[in-house]
C-alpha cells in the first residue's frame, strides 16, 4: 500500500522498522542527500521561470532633453 501511494503521488518510499532499526540509517542518509538536490532543482526551476517573465524584457526609452526658451543668465550678472 505504501509503495503504490508513493508512486501515485510521485513521492519517495523507503520501508523502515523502528523495532529492529531496519533501513533507519539508510533512510536518514537518503533524506540528507535528497533534500539539497530537490531544493537545487526547485531554485533552478524558479530562476528559469523568472527569466522568462515579461518583467525581464527591458526596452530602453530615450527621452529628448526639454529645452526652455528662457534666455540664459550668466552668473553674477544681476549684482
Amino acid at each position: 500500500m505504501g509503495t503504490s501511494l508513493a508512486e501515485k503521488n510521485d513521492l519517495s518510499f523507503i520501508e523502515t522498522s523502528a523495532l529492529d532499526s531496519t533501513n533507519v540509517e539508510a533512510t536518514f542518509q537518503t533524506i540528507l542527500t535528497e533534500i539539497p538536490h530537490i531544493v537545487s532543482q526547485k531554485q533552478m526551476s524558479d530562476r528559469a521561470e523568472k527569466d522568462m517573465s515579461p518583467s525581464n524584457n527591458v526596452v530602453p526609452v530615450h527621452v529628448p532633453p526639454i529645452t526652455e526658451n528662457k534666455p540664459k543668465v550668466q552668473c553674477c550678472q544681476n549684482i
